[in-house]
């Protein structure tokens, strides 16, 4: 279970759903103890994003109906790839490439899950499906109240997936801990436990490496370690689950 608290500008409002705002971060707190500080990013910056995509898009298309229309077999085939690069787009980088499509890579935004995760292939195509009801009545009208609505900057196919768009983490340099072998647990664990464990490996990564370490020696029950030695056993671990 996650525990989720936004922070506003103002200390004593909360929003419609009873998060507090304080200063427009939304923290999440995992089920391994783990604060994440994430900031929604609004309509402006997700715009701008957006404008970019489609530049990139219809360069790619022109350049394919330059090349396919020059003949009625390969109009039709490039019927096939309009639809196949519109909504296959999104969807690529959303789930191969961290949630960034390289709109939201230049202004440094990131789709995730609402748990901070790294969205997934069912919640990418359900946002981007519903990018047509957002557009209603006219130029995303739809989505744009949505967001302005809404205390965390959410379109309608944000709220049905389960996203969030937010300002990616700054890249603080390479981490500290390389990668591991796999390694056996030392007792049976429980299935949501075997998760928390899996969602741990997904996430340290972008955790801070003091962090890092303070799970690290959180862990010494399970690992018997502390510091790094007990990070990297966790991540054997994890990869032992995986095996």
């Amino acid at each position: 279970m996650f525990t989720i608290t936004i922070h506003g500008r103002n200390q004593s409002q909360c929003g419609p759903d009873g998060f507090r705002l304080i200063d427009g971060r939304l923290e999440l707190l995992t089920p391994e103890g783990v604060r994440l500080s994430l900031t929604p990013a609004g309509p402006g910056r997700r715009a701008l994003a957006w404008a970019a995509d489609l530049g990139v898009i219809s360069v790619v298309l022109l350049l394919c109906s330059f090349v396919l229309n020059q003949s009625q077999a390969g109009s039709g085939l490039f019927l096939v790839v309009l639809f196949v690069v519109w909504w296959g787009y999104p969807v690529f980088f959303e789930v191969y490439a961290k949630g960034m499509t390289p709109g939201k890579r230049w202004l440094g935004l990131q789709t995730v899950r609402a748990d901070g995760l790294p969205v997934g292939l069912r919640e990418s195509i359900l946002r981007n499906v519903l990018l047509a009801a957002d557009f209603l009545p006219i130029l995303y009208g739809t989505g744009l109240v949505c967001m302005t609505l809404d205390p965390r900057f959410r379109r309608l196919g944000d709220l049905v997936a389960g996203t969030l768009v937010v300002y990616r983490p700054l890249d603080n340099g390479p981490r500290p801990f390389g990668q591991a072998d796999s390694i056996p647990l030392p007792f049976p664990l429980t299935p949501e436990e075997q998760r928390a464990l899996l969602d741990l490996l997904e996430r340290l990564p972008e955790l801070p490496p003091a962090r890092v370490l303070e799970i690290g020696d959180l862990a010494e029950p399970l690992t018997g370690r502390r510091d790094r030695e007990s990070v990297h056993r966790l991540r054997a671990m994890a990869m032992g689950l995986l095996r």
